[in-house]
């Protein structure tokens, strides 16, 4: 579950919220935002959205952004320092009373929950005042608590009119801070007050971070050193560096549907899928990295870092990081790639289960890309001769000017392409919602009925309607 907390109603915001719930809710397969709340911290607390299962609720979502727009950011004063910690322990509480009152399977897998408070405030204060409100507030049902400090050109003073917004969830770019406090931790992260930056924090939700159990055992050969009878376990954890197109619905634009990751599904924020036990990658050779043909690697490519498991002892951990980057620093260092076989889970019929290949890419960034290879029974016959004839003077020139025309960057940045998506994926949840209703694609959609905000009052988070 998550939820959002005290921010700017800034233009910047909203688009961005606006962008990753269509996108969100239009994703196939498990649920990996199940439940969202909203609320809007001025000079008191407004709960624009309570808890609602995301999937199928677009509609609704974007009546409470709309809301959200609509709440006047000039003249604003700062949010009583009270606010923040009562935006979360209302949040906490809600929670406890939807899971009490709906059915269980309605919110199967959502035993805790993720809150995000957003401000222009300076974030070192808000942590503070947190710090202060909650020290005597029982957070057990609390998984993280994450301060989103928005940077502004003019930095924030306390004479300034800021408003702040805090969403809560069921389930960032930049650097983190980790603050303890009893028994969560409060991140603190500040990000530029543009809608990419603020996309990307919102997508974080769309990881798995519950932390309860390394997805990944990479097994190395025995170390020449020590026992030689047991393999070298690095425990891993694996993360999507891009959604598939296969999991949006009628986007046939967007090229050829690439296939899943069924083999290395996620998993989902579900109690039940922390018992499964970690997927098995044994590498059997290593490879230098140029006779590796970039045609024979095909599906979504994972990235693998040092796990973060909390069950771990923290010596276990520390080791394994050590190792972990021991191997990248190699791996590196001699030009090399893995080649991993996938080994079937314990009672899988491993004498008729089929093997499926990986290769390991080390970075420059202490992880490793994780790539299906294709193995001899998927290769269709390729012959592509290569050619030691220097092209003829009259062509090469004709190709070498027309390449000059282009521009060149010395790195590539894939968030400067925009594809429309999010205003197509609008389109077409409201098509499924309203089979119906024709409407012409460039006009905006309207929201179904306005949400009336519900206003908190005193200290209980009694709600006034």
């Amino acid at each position: 579950m998550r939820g959002t907390g005290p921010y700017p109603a800034s233009t910047s915001l909203c688009e961005a919220l606006d962008n990753f719930l269509a996108l969100t809710c239009s994703l196939e397969g498990p649920c990996r935002l199940t439940l969202l709340s909203l609320y809007a911290l001025n000079n008191e607390l407004e709960c624009l959205l309570p808890f609602v299962q995301v999937k199928g609720n677009l509609s609704r979502l974007r009546s409470c952004v709309e809301e959200l727009r609509d709440t006047p950011g000039e003249g604003c004063i700062h949010p009583p320092s009270a606010l923040f910690s009562q935006a979360v322990k209302d949040s906490l509480l809600q929670f406890k009373q939807y899971i009490r009152h709906v059915p269980a399977a309605c919110h199967a897998g959502n035993s805790c929950i993720e809150v995000a408070i957003f401000t222009s405030q300076p974030g070192q204060a808000v942590v503070k005042q947190l710090e202060a409100g909650l020290k005597d507030t029982d957070l057990g049902s609390l998984q993280r608590l994450l301060v989103v400090h928005i940077s502004t050109r003019r930095i924030p003073s306390e004479d300034s009119n800021d408003c702040s917004f805090t969403a809560s969830g069921s389930t960032g770019l930049g650097d983190l801070e980790e603050i303890p406090v009893l028994a969560a931790e409060i991140e603190l992260q500040q990000v530029d007050n543009d809608s990419i930056s603020l996309e990307s924090v919102f997508k974080t939700w769309l990881h798995d971070q519950g932390g309860q159990r390394e997805h990944l055992h990479l097994l190395l050969p025995p170390a020449l050193q020590g026992s030689a009878s047991h393999p070298v376990c690095l425990k891993c954890d694996m993360q999507e560096r891009l959604l598939s197109p296969a999991l949006l619905p009628g986007v046939l634009d967007l090229g050829a549907k690439t296939e899943s990751i069924r083999d290395f599904s996620l998993p989902v924020k579900d109690p039940a899928s922390h018992s499964v036990f970690p997927h098995q990658l044994t590498v059997i050779k290593a490879l230098k990295s140029e006779g590796v043909c970039q045609s024979v690697l095909y599906g979504l490519p994972l990235i693998i870092r040092p796990t973060s498991c909390c069950h771990l002892d923290w010596d276990e951990m520390e080791m394994n990081h050590h190792h972990f980057h021991a191997l990248c620093h190699t791996l590196r260092s001699r030009d090399w790639f893995l080649l991993a076989r996938h080994e079937p889970p314990p009672g899988a019929g491993a004498d008729v289960a089929a093997f499926s290949h990986y290769v390991l890419q080390p970075s420059a960034s202490l992880s490793l890309l994780l790539k299906p290879v294709a193995g001899r029974e998927l290769l269709l016959p390729c012959h592509m001769p290569v050619s030691s004839e220097d092209s003829p003077d009259g062509p090469l020139a004709t190709i070498q000017n027309s390449l000059a025309q282009l521009e060149e960057d010395p790195v590539f940045n894939p968030l400067c392409l925009k594809t429309n998506l999010y205003q197509q994926l609008r389109v077409l949840q409201m098509r499924r919602s309203h089979p119906y209703t024709l409407q012409r694609r460039d006009q905006p959609w309207p929201p179904e009925r306005p949400v009336k905000p519900v206003r908190l009052t005193g200290t209980g988070g009694r709600a006034e309607k």
